[in-house]
């Protein structure tokens, strides 16, 4: 590969590591927010199917691009977008904490209470959203390199939806878990959320197979790239 291909593929694994953190930061702030999506009028556990927070919506995304980054990057590069987002939320964290504690003027347009209701959980949620994320995000990395390396390369809807599911679950279980023990979501909505949250993510997972199929497809075309060959970066 030529300096100047390096070069291209450096500021685009730059670009989608840039998009992670942006999901990943974004889901934990905009997490106090609940929404109910309804393709089916069906309860389970007392809640809606799909009465889940709006900070799912960009989670999912972090999974599509570190599936992306292990195909085309390899492994290592995959485990370093990890590792910058756990320091993006840990900064994100700490800037929020100091934000509350500051006490806003007297004319502030958003007052302590109002930033404290919005943020207030923030503290808490980010923590434990760090450590699902964490673990979560290594195991669908060592599960999608494990069914990568056991068909060779083939089988790409396989490996990505395998690895998702198995980590998503493991995510939605102890975040809910987690809030649920914080007492910022009652016990009572655990199953409900639990499996909303779930199964919300494996449909995305789904919906997400084609945009990788396409990412891989334009990568290998641009780059040149054969079936399970990697891009070094400088």
């Amino acid at each position: 590969m030529s300096l100047k291909d390096k070069l291209l593929a450096q500021r685009i694994y730059l670009l989608l590591g840039a998009l992670f953190i942006t999901s990943l930061v974004v889901s934990n702030l905009i997490f106090q927010k609940f929404f109910y999506w309804y393709p089916l009028d069906i309860e389970i556990f007392g809640n809606k199917l799909f009465e889940i927070s709006v900070g799912i919506l960009p989670y999912p995304i972090t999974f599509l691009i570190t599936d992306l980054i292990s195909e085309i990057y390899g492994k290592k590069r995959a485990n370093d977008v990890v590792i910058v987002g756990i320091f993006a939320s840990l900064f994100s964290l700490i800037i929020i904490y100091i934000a509350s504690i500051v006490p806003a003027t007297s004319w502030s347009p958003v007052d302590d209470t109002l930033f404290n209701t919005v943020f207030g959980n923030s503290t808490i949620a980010v923590f434990a959203s760090m450590l699902t994320y964490l673990f979560a995000q290594f195991v669908d990395i060592q599960i999608y390199h494990f069914w990568k390396r056991k068909t060779k390369g083939k089988y790409l809807w396989l490996r990505n939806n395998f690895s998702t599911w198995f980590s998503q679950f493991v995510d939605t279980f102890t975040i809910v878990f987690l809030l649920c023990s914080f007492g910022i979501i009652d016990w009572a909505n655990f199953k409900g959320l639990l499996l909303s949250g779930f199964l919300f993510k494996v449909l995305i997972a789904a919906f997400d197979t084609p945009f990788l199929y396409l990412g891989v497809y334009v990568f290998r075309k641009r780059f040149k790239l054969k079936v399970n060959e990697e891009i070094k970066l400088i």
